[in-house]
């Protein structure tokens, strides 16, 4: 039998039948990802096959993992040696944006879309907490949304405690399968349990020291809507280290910079000290936002990013 990984707990796994049932699952044996060293072997979002065990009623075993489509993945925050796999087979992945409460930066941003662009996902900025908004800073915030709308990335502005501006992004989900991810208290889990009435995530308020969010969802879940709508939550990342992409490649996955290849005199350009690099006369022209450039800069630099 085939299913969805809908739920991961570490040993178990709650696994979507093609008829819509439930089942708990186990791994036998070890699973290994080709070419991937992983502190998970199965992800939300892996389609897997399984074997119902005999005389143990409502449970299987995993006996293979079908070739994925896509995956997200991130440095392991408990070893730095290995990743740790977030999803897999998504449509698209959304970030949850907050200038407040916690302030999440362009940096950080910018390296959550470079991870999706390496990975081919679509990736949507979605600005909650509007409501927490003083008009100068909502006149930020639009500024932000302009800036990565015109390099091509949707935006939204939404509040979900108030559930203001909720329309646009359920027409954006629906009938896929969309990754929501974000620093801890931006509001991934009040945003799910505003999008349906049957989620009943929990949720924590701030914490006042640092201003830090409170983890709430300590595994990745993916919740079933209608209309085949597949939302999976994602624990809070605090920073989001790259993983497997190489330094020649890294000005592939900024658009404003992918429209500029073979424009240089030399075609192993690193965009940073060479005379007659299109990159940087776009930047000095403005053309190009400076903010993208440093990010470029300091994830070319291999600097952590935790702002």
């Amino acid at each position: 039998m085939k299913g969805k990984v809908i739920k991961s707990t570490g040993s178990w796994y709650q696994v979507l039948t093609e008829d819509k049932q439930l089942i708990e699952c186990r791994l036998r044996g070890k699973f290994r990802n080709e070419g991937l060293k992983t502190t998970n072997p199965i992800a939300v979002g892996d389609w897997v096959v399984f074997q119902v065990e005999e005389g143990e009623e409502g449970t299987a075993i995993i006996t293979d993992i079908e070739p994925r489509e896509n995956y997200v993945i991130r440095k392991s925050p408990h070893n730095k040696h290995s990743a740790h796999m977030i999803a897999a087979n998504v449509d698209q992945a959304l970030l949850l944006v907050t200038l407040k409460q916690p302030r999440t930066s362009l940096g950080f941003i910018d390296r959550f879309l470079v991870s999706c662009e390496a990975f081919r996902i679509p990736a949507v900025l979605v600005f909650n907490k509007t409501d927490l908004l003083s008009e100068d800073e909502r006149e930020y915030q639009e500024a932000i949304a302009y800036l990565y709308t015109s390099i091509g990335y949707t935006c939204l502005a939404i509040s979900a405690t108030e559930q203001t501006g909720l329309d646009p992004l359920k027409a954006l989900i629906k009938g896929k399968t969309s990754l929501i991810s974000g620093h801890s208290g931006a509001g991934k889990s009040t945003l799910l349990n505003a999008l349906d009435s049957r989620i009943q995530q929990k949720t924590s308020e701030i914490s006042s020291f640092a201003n830090k969010g409170v983890h709430t969802t300590t595994f990745a879940e993916m919740f079933l809507l209608p209309d085949d709508t597949f939302l999976i939550d994602t624990p809070g990342i605090k920073e989001l280290a790259l993983v497997d992409i190489e330094e020649e490649e890294l000005a592939h996955y900024f658009p404003e910079m992918r429209a500029l290849l073979g424009e240089c005199r030399f075609h192993n350009c690193t965009h940073v000290h060479e005379p007659g690099c299109e990159v940087l006369a776009q930047v000095q022209a403005g053309t190009i936002p400076e903010t993208r450039y440093e990010s470029y800069l300091s994830m070319l630099s291999g600097e952590d990013n935790r702002r």
